[in-house]
């Protein structure tokens, strides 16, 4: 149903759907995405699950012998990692509350890697218990003080080592963990802290890094090919000091075209240079996708609720804002945006800034864009959406986070409740059980179940 539509009003495939390596947002099917709208109401999550298959299988193909551990932090829903799960994926969890969706998705421990940066100790505490159900899960750790942490808990499982290897890339300075400080074991101090590691007793069976995100021109292609170089490097030094490691772990950071201009990531290439760094290495290669895989298989569908001519620009308020997608306002990050009225792209371009209801400044999904003439109560659909997306929804200003929904082979299902007013204070005391004199009006329609948006009957994700 993803598809564009022939006169018949059927959906017909397009290039994307066959797995093309980028599907842009005109691949969607404006019709299709219209009655999701109206149906579900706005802002609305879409993600669809077989573009993530042909994500997976694309990615899969490059990297044959690889063992692809998909980044759960990209966007955690249970579908998406049933889905992948289903395909042979692994999941890396950056949190524990990560691990604890991967395991309710049914993975078990030895398709966990639990990657936290300077894990809190409830985490750590809670990893720990899933260990001692599932002791082929993968702890890895950062810092010498997390080693020493899991020896002090009488951890003796399967440990990989983070290292920051010195040289990051990625489309913004927030996303180069691979020369960030923050992240990994320093480079000279490696060795030191896996010998500390194998003399506390832990099973040290790998080694990671992670060069950033978004690594998609030439330029950040190279310092990719620099990065796995001094990763492989790196192993040899662990190989001599001591002993041989099961996985080589190089990390995600492939890029997806957010921008009509940009062209995909050459896969092949990437995947070549990288088995080229690491011939040397008697280690199995690991590779951890995330947005690569979710990015163009999702996107945020926003309704126009104000639109103000000013003497500087038309200003287009929707009801989406930085608390449904953060991107723009975090990384300055460009989204295709489209109107998906019937017509709208024969309209007259006009220079639009598209705004949402949060009091900031930095709410701003773009500004002077020029894009069809957008009039008020049409929906819009914001592109590439699918990866750290709802995963950075916030209820700042108390806006409710919004519903999502998957396609799964044409059929439409709800993966996640729209939020309610009512949530907002389900977790403050004294709040919970305050009723309210007032007739039932949208919020709280909402919050019985009563429109579609909200009725968790279908979902796997529902929160209650």
């Amino acid at each position: 149903m993803t598809g564009r539509s022939d006169e018949s009003g059927e959906p017909t495939a397009t290039a994307t759907d066959r797995g093309e390596s980028v599907r842009r947002l005109d691949d969607w099917d404006g019709a299709f995405l219209r009655s999701l709208a109206a149906e579900y109401e706005t802002p609305l999550y879409v993600l669809d699950l077989d573009r993530v298959r042909a994500n997976y299988r694309r990615l899969a193909s490059a990297f044959p012998d690889a063992d692809i551990c998909y980044a759960a932090k990209a966007n955690a829903l249970g579908d998406v990692l049933e889905t992948l799960l289903a395909e042979g994926a692994t999941i890396e969890c950056a949190s524990a509350g990560e691990v604890q969706r991967a395991l309710a998705a049914g993975a078990s421990g030895d398709r966990i890697h639990y990657t936290a940066v300077n894990p809190p100790e409830r985490d750590l505490e809670y990893v720990l218990d899933v260990w001692a159900d599932e002791p082929h899960l993968t702890i890895t750790a950062g810092a010498r003080d997390t080693v020493e942490r899991l020896a002090d808990a009488g951890y003796d499982g399967r440990l990989a080592l983070r290292v920051n290897p010195g040289v990051g890339a990625g489309h913004h300075d927030a996303v180069r963990t691979g020369g960030d400080a923050t992240f990994g074991i320093p480079a000279d101090r490696l060795v030191g802290v896996a010998e500390f590691a194998v003399e506390s007793g832990l099973d040290l069976v790998g080694l990671h890094a992670h060069v950033g995100s978004g690594v998609l021109d030439d330029e950040q292609v190279a310092a990719h090919r620099e990065f796995v170089g001094r990763v492989a490097a790196l192993a040899e030094d662990i190989l001599s000091a001591v002993g041989p490691v099961d996985f080589v772990d190089v990390g995600g950071g492939f890029g997806v075209p957010y921008r009509e201009s940009e062209s995909p990531l050459d896969l092949d290439a990437v995947a070549g240079a990288t088995r080229d760094a690491l011939v040397g290495v008697d280690a199995d290669l690991v590779v951890e996708p995330g947005r690569y895989l979710v990015a163009d298989a999702g996107l945020l569908l926003t309704r126009a609720n104000t639109v103000k001519e000013t003497p500087g620009t038309r200003v287009v308020g929707v009801d989406a804002g930085m608390t449904s997608l953060l991107r723009p306002a975090l990384y300055d990050a460009y989204h295709d945006i489209r109107p998906v009225a019937p017509g709208a792209a024969d309209r007259d371009r006009v220079a639009q800034t598209i705004t949402g209801p949060i009091c900031e400044s930095a709410d701003v999904f773009c500004t002077d864009r020029p894009l069809p003439r957008i009039d008020r109560e049409e929906p819009l659909a914001v592109g590439n959406a699918g990866a750290y997306g709802y995963e950075m929804a916030s209820t700042y200003n108390s806006r409710p986070r919004p519903a999502s929904v998957v396609v799964d082979a044409g059929s439409v299902s709800l993966a996640r409740r729209r939020e309610s007013i009512d949530d907002l204070t389900r977790l403050e005391r004294n709040r919970a059980d305050a009723g309210t004199e007032r007739a039932p009006g949208a919020a709280e329609r909402a919050a019985d179940g009563t429109s579609p948006a909200t009725d968790g009957g279908s979902s796997t994700e529902v929160d209650e």
